[in-house]
């Protein structure tokens, strides 16, 4: 039948075609009905919720979750067995954000610096020992490329695991009591202390227990792998060797509170928030203390506001130092009180003891222990980095001569604990014997460098061969005798912690060439001494950094106040210009 307007239709045509259009609205309706609903979003359960709802929270304000969170939404990164064990058998590496996935099992896929994985280690308080030092040995050797390096949290990794091996290192790792659980991606990582937690004469507590138990706890609480991005927690007992707690997101500092003070006399942990050096920040201090057994209930309450309040549509804004410039630390630490269900102890800092000094060279050479008649010896790690014959040999000798413990630091070296005093001069022959010693000079002592772009696809120099390149140009031209530190990074992640350094290089690409180079910042420290350095010198190629370092440490020979004038104070004293022209004025042919 043909229709024309509806003037020209009949009447039978008109109700034809009214009954013809709610026919058509009627199917539409039914249609909708049958139709599925677009599928919603994963409801929270378990203990998954916490970050479910967090994501939520940021689509229903209007936010768009990063690739990275919506990976981790799809798939829970902890719920990778079967995969890892497939892709192991079939020789494969995960692609696209599956190698961020990865990372929670502390598996790296580091091409194209190498095409290999990496694998990061958890090791609490950064104490193993020395049987899980030699089985790390052998599983470098065996699936590796033979040696471990030790990183700036006390820790180790592992190089060049072809993928078929993966798995193999997982289990071999569990097999030694180790694992690496959460050792890389938006997790909490390694617990860090101060190497000399329990044999230090000068510590007000010993933190080991502490960062055993957050560890732990960390490990078997799984809602505490939804954070929005990594996070550092560290425990300073007041021992003489550095934990670098104010670097961290959560610092925890041991302090000795006197009679007649608002809360009882002892040892209590102050409390600070929201380090990241990279990003030239401070843990601040909030004028609380927290009791020693009660440390990792408020580290987890923390956490739990973190993974509420962090931001998931922006990763270079995803750090818990951009939820306090949100918020405001009062208002954090009020958020933090709710989980616990009770206020915190509120102290000011001039009603605690001063802390005593920290010891710049505590972890190099021997020094006598808490313990009578026994001594820790530090030892240097040329590049921080162990081959597997040293691993091997380093716990044969702490077996010998002290209690089986080796003890890793964020300087990147290691102590080994409980020696003898009668047996110093062993211990230092069998150090020779290994290619290693506690006996080295001061620029070696106090260099820090990254991975570098040997084995890191982000930097942009090869920092682990200019640092030693530093530090045997300054040994034969500067006569240093006082402790200075230079830290070599090769991104702006700032692994190696550039800005704290004395001397601190990052990594550039340099030139019209875009050749490997730095530039140099100047007058960093922590702790007591806390600075951000000062950039002075930019597009220093890196064959000319062993000279602009010496230049720099010939200048504070030469102009410090007296022979104890720190590099930091002398450094500070001076301008970036001042600096800078001392940088380059010297530079020698």
């Amino acid at each position: 039948m043909t229709l024309g307007t509806m003037d020209e239709l009949s009447e039978e045509q008109k109700q034809y075609l009214a009954g013809l259009i709610a026919g058509q609205a009627a199917a539409r309706v039914a249609a909708a009905v049958a139709r599925p609903a677009a599928p919603a979003q994963p409801a929270p359960s378990g203990p998954d919720a916490l970050a479910f709802e967090a994501q939520n929270r940021t689509v229903a304000a209007g936010g768009k979750l990063t690739d990275i969170e919506q990976a981790k939404r799809k798939k829970n990164a902890l719920d990778l067995w079967d995969e890892l064990v497939a892709h192991a058998r079939e020789g494969r590496f995960p692609k696209g954000t599956d190698g961020f996935l990865w990372k929670y099992h502390g598996l790296f896929h580091v091409a194209p610096a190498q095409n290999a994985f990496m694998c990061r280690l958890r090791i609490p308080n950064g104490i193993l020992s020395a049987h899980q030092l030699a089985a790390v040995a052998d599983l470098a050797e065996a699936f590796a490329a033979g040696h471990a390096d030790i990183t700036t949290r006390a820790n180790l990794q592992v190089r060049e695991i072809r993928p078929e091996h993966a798995v193999d290192v997982l289990m071999a790792l569990s097999a030694c009591g180790l694992t690496s659980r959460g050792a890389g991606a938006d997790n909490i990582r390694n617990i860090t202390g101060n190497p000399t937690a329990g044999i230090d004469p000068q510590e007000l507590y010993d933190t080991r227990p502490l960062g055993l138990a957050l560890h732990h706890h960390i490990l078997n609480h799984r809602e505490l792998y939804g954070l929005p991005r990594k996070f550092n927690i560290a425990f300073d007992g007041g021992g003489s060797v550095a934990a670098l707690q104010d670097t961290n997101d959560i610092g925890f500092t041991a302090v000795r509170v006197p009679e007649g003070a608002a809360v009882a006399s002892g040892v209590w942990f102050r409390l600070a928030l929201g380090g990241i050096t990279g990003h030239k920040d401070f843990a601040r201090d909030l004028g609380v203390v927290v009791a020693p057994q009660d440390c990792v209930a408020v580290a987890r309450a923390l956490v739990r506001v973190f993974i509420e309040h962090g931001d998931r549509t922006d990763r270079n804004k995803a750090r818990m130092k951009y939820v306090l410039d949100r918020i405001g630390h009062a208002k954090y630490l009020e958020l933090a009180e709710g989980f616990l269900g009770r206020t915190l102890d509120r102290l000011p800092i001039e009603a605690c003891e001063p802390r005593a000094p920290q010891d710049r060279t505590a972890h190099i050479g021997f020094h006598p222990q808490k313990q009578a008649g026994k001594l820790w010896c530090g030892v240097y790690v040329p590049a921080a980095r162990m081959t597997a014959a040293q691993m091997r040999g380093l716990a044969a000798l702490a077996v010998r001569y002290g209690s089986g413990t080796i003890r890793l630091t964020v300087w990147q070296n290691l102590l080994v604990s409980d020696i003898a005093e009668a047996d110093r001069e062993a211990v230092a022959a069998a150090l020779a014997d290994l290619g290693l010693s506690a006996n080295v000079s001061p620029i070696r002592a106090g260099l820090v460098a990254c991975t570098g772009n040997a084995g890191c696809k982000f930097a942009a120099s090869d920092t682990k061969r200019h640092s030693l390149a530093i530090a045997a140009h300054v040994e034969r031209r500067v006569a240093l005798d006082q402790p200075v530190n230079v830290h070599l990074t090769g991104c702006h992640h700032s692994c190696a912690q550039h800005y704290i350094g004395d001397i601190g290089l990052i990594a550039a690409k340099v030139g019209d060439e875009q050749v490997e180079g730095y530039h140099v910042h100047v007058g960093g420290g922590w702790g007591e001494d806390a600075a951000i350095a000062r950039e002075v010198v930019r597009d220093v190629k890196a064959e000319d950094a062993p000279r602009i370092v010496a230049n720099l440490l010939d200048g504070y020979l030469e102009e410090r106040k007296d022979p104890h004038e720190p590099f930091h104070a002398f450094a500070r004293r001076h301008s970036p210009e001042q600096l800078a022209d001392m940088a380059q004025g010297k530079v020698a042919a």
